[in-house]
Formats: C-alpha cells, structure tokens, sequence
C-alpha cells in the first residue's frame, strides 16, 4: 500500500488544523519514497526513472528527486545551479520535526504559535526556512555570506511566494554569527545552522571519494558551503561564544552535525560554560547516513525526555546527555480505589508551598511550580529562619535562580499504577531526583493508608 503522504496531495494537508497536520508530517517519510509513485506523479522525475537505474552520484538525479519531494510532499517549487549544494529533504525535514518538539516541549504557547527563527547559512535552496514555512506558521532571517546562494535563496523565496515571512540578510565572516541588532530584532525563538562540515577542500575531496562521489557537484556542494576554517566544531564553537553574549535574546540556538565526534566536543564546551540546558540528537536518513545536532539555551523551560536525549546511550560517553526530564517513580500494585488513591496523593502534594498546582482528575496528572525544593527538610528550616527575623540576604525565599517545574503523572495498568513524574523547569538536576524521592515517598504512605482501611 502506498504511504498516506503519496495519496494525499499537498491541497489536503492545507485543509488540515495545525495539530493533524503536524501529525502527517512527522511520519511523511518513515517509508522510503517509491519511486514508480514519484514517477507516476511527477512527469519530471518520470523522465530519469525510466533509465534502467537511477544513478544517485550523477547530480541530475539527486536535484530532481529533491525537487520532486519537495513539490509533491510540501507544494515547495525549487531552483539551483549546479555549483551549488542540493539539499536531501529528509534530513532537512528531521531537522524542523525535531525543532518543532523542541519549541513545543519548553513552551506555554500553542502549536500554532507565530515565532521567529534564524537560519545561519541558508544556502543557495534556502531550504530550512521553506520547509519550516509550510509546517507552521514561522517567519525566518535566513543569513549567508555568500552573494550567489543568496541570489538563488532569494529567486526560492519568491517562486514560494514567502517573501513576506523569510527575510534574507547577507552576513560576514568577521561579522557576528547571530546578527541580531543589524536585523533589528529583540528575540529569537531559535536559531539553526548545518555548518561547513569540512576543514579544507582536500579534505572534502577525500570524503567524496570515499562515497565514490565526483567533487563540486550538487552531491557535495561548494567550497564556500562546505569548507570552514576548523570545520563544524570551530564553527559551533564560535556558536557557543558568541551565545555568551546574546543568551536569553534566543531561546534555543541549535546546529546540525556530519560527525557524531564533534557533538562531544560542542558538549564539553558547554559543560566548561556551565550551560546545563541543552539537548542532544540523531537524525537517520536511509540505511547509512546520519547526522547529529544539538541545542541549548540560557532559558530554565526543560524539554522532554525524548526531544533532549535523542541519542542512544551506548552510542555516546554519559556525559554526552544531557540530565534525564522524565522517570518512573514507583510502581504500586494492590490499589482497589485508584480515584482515591489519586485524590490524597494530589491533595499532599497541593500542601507544598507550590506557586503553582493544577491537577486533572480525570487525565489523573497535574502540573506545577515550586520556588525551590520546598518538599525538603532544609526548605522548612529555611522558612522558619525567615520567619524569626533572619536578614533576607541570608535566607532568601524568592531566589529565582532554583525554581522548580515539574509535572506529575499517575498511568493506570490492568493489574498495577504507574507514577511518574517530568521536569521541566529549572537547572537544578539534584532537585529533580530529590523530588522524585518525595513523590516516591509520598505515592507509598497513601497507598498504604488505603490498604489500612
């Protein structure tokens, strides 16, 4: 049977809301495109699909497949030379659905949320911001410094009919990485980049002839694409630097990697910086071909477990993840009155000095926020020494710095109740765990409480 996005045309998936449409993107590719279908539905690639193989070194083939996907699964028309670097869409369009998770896991805002995004060497396709367009309602600067790929991004802007949300903005290599106050702007909700992967063109050469790839074709890109002095890693090192400075005008800077190496140094980085928000992921595109990203933020908003820690843990030292969000509590077994059980377990919880608590009796899960670990032993005596005339700069109660966010959750089973809790404000990892406890804790004293009854 054919996958859904080949059935569908691109007219049904702008009829959809926001929320099955964000449904139909995330699984667009997990079939491998068929390429009868491709060729059934688009006279252009049907011309190449009637050669007895499709060569994909040869770079015909590989600009015409990504015009194709582009034009039947986004309603994206696209133009390039030649000398220019043709992006594969799929990795591309990972990129998005992980940014995507991203914004929506450390956000109050809905996904139909207007935000502002910054792509950071768009390229001649300018495809990041073209994809991002057609998923959500983004607007983007895309930067390069580069006049000729700006020329092409700016002749794909239009044909889309998108100048109105992409605005293009030509940068330098002195010039900052994030040209912020020369776009005028006050805030980002992120930025992204997939950097020059390599640190010479003799290196590049070497890459492509291992792939048995001919260099400087749209299978490889330009030099001015895909060369930087020092790579990826000096190139997102720069990223890192420079974040120092503009921090919380964004709030997720995010780049994409061609080696899985180069995510340990970035991270190590960020460890010397004491940046502990960040997330880690992979990106699998075919049988052999993956790429890496990561993100961080100066914000305190947590992502979920799965958006932060994409990538699998043997694949990578521990220190590559970033803290857990999300874990199981306890398992409790023998409840006979789960509604009960529910309601004294919220109720000890809402007697924490939370600024906020909601819970939803019927999703049985609440959300809230505390100021600090107020569950704790030293919070009391914290409190008490307050309230017996300490001076405040000893004995603070209103230090934003250890705000605690968190959600907690109760999933019934046939034969047991699940509880488990999600962190997703702060930056104290030592408070989520010491939480967890209090829960653990707490979850045990009302059960046995019932079961005493």
């Amino acid at each position: 049977m054919e996958n859904i996005h080949k059935i569908n045309t691109i007219q049904d998936v702008n009829n959809l809301d926001q929320a099955q449409k964000d449904e139909h993107f995330r699984h667009l590719y997990d079939d491998q495109p068929n390429f009868k279908t491709l060729a059934r539905l688009d006279p252009d690639f049907a011309i190449l699909e009637k050669e007895k193989d499709l060569d994909f070194t040869d770079p015909r083939v590989v600009m015409q497949l990504t015009k194709t996907l582009l034009k039947l699964d986004f309603g994206l028309y696209l133009d390039l030379p030649y000398n220019r670097l043709c992006p594969t869409v799929k990795n591309r369009h990972n990129y998005i659905l992980w940014l995507k998770d991203l914004l929506d896991s450390t956000s109050e805002a809905g996904i139909d949320a207007k935000r502002v995004g910054m792509d950071i060497g768009t390229g001649a396709s300018c495809i990041y911001p073209l994809l991002g367009c057609v998923q959500r309602p983004w607007s983007f600067l895309a930067v390069d410094i580069d006049e000729e790929s700006l020329t092409w991004a700016r002749r794909n802007i239009i044909l889309n009919d998108l100048d109105s949300r992409i605005r293009l903005l030509k940068s330098s290599n002195q010039g900052p990485i994030f040209p912020i106050e020369e776009a005028g702007i006050d805030y980002l909700d992120f930025t992204m980049t997939n950097p020059p992967f390599y640190t010479s063109e003799e290196e590049m050469a070497e890459s492509a002839a291992k792939k048995n790839l001919p260099p400087l074709t749209a299978c490889t890109g330009a030099p001015v694409e895909m060369v930087t002095t020092g790579g990826e890693v000096e190139f997102v090192t720069r990223m890192v630097t420079q974040s120092l400075e503009t921090r919380t005008k964004v709030q997720w800077y995010t780049a994409m990697f061609g080696f899985l190496s180069s995510v340990s140094k970035i991270v190590d980085l960020l460890h010397e910086h004491k940046i502990d928000n960040f997330a880690v992921t992979e990106f699998v595109q075919g049988v052999k071909t993956r790429r890496w990203a990561i993100a961080w933020s100066f914000h305190d908003n947590r992502p979920t477990q799965a958006v932060c820690r994409g990538i699998k843990a043997d694949a990578v030292p521990k220190s590559v993840l970033p803290s857990s969000t999300e874990a199981t509590v306890v398992r409790l077994t023998a409840l006979t009155d789960i509604s009960a059980f529910a309601e004294d377990f919220q109720t000890a919880i809402s007697k924490l000095d939370l600024e906020i608590w909601e819970w939803d009796k019927y999703k049985l899960e609440g959300k809230g926020r505390a100021r600090d670990k107020v569950w704790a032993r030293a919070w009391r005596r914290k409190r008490k020494r307050a309230a017996s005339g300490v001076a405040e700069e000893d004995v603070s109660l209103d230090d934003r710095q250890n705000v605690f966010g968190f959600m907690v959750l109760i999933h019934v089973e046939s034969d047991a109740a699940i509880i488990s809790s999600r962190w997703t404000q702060g930056h104290d990892a030592v408070a989520f765990e010491s939480f967890r406890g209090f829960l653990k804790a707490t979850a045990k004293a009302c059960a046995a409480k019932l079961a005493s009854k």
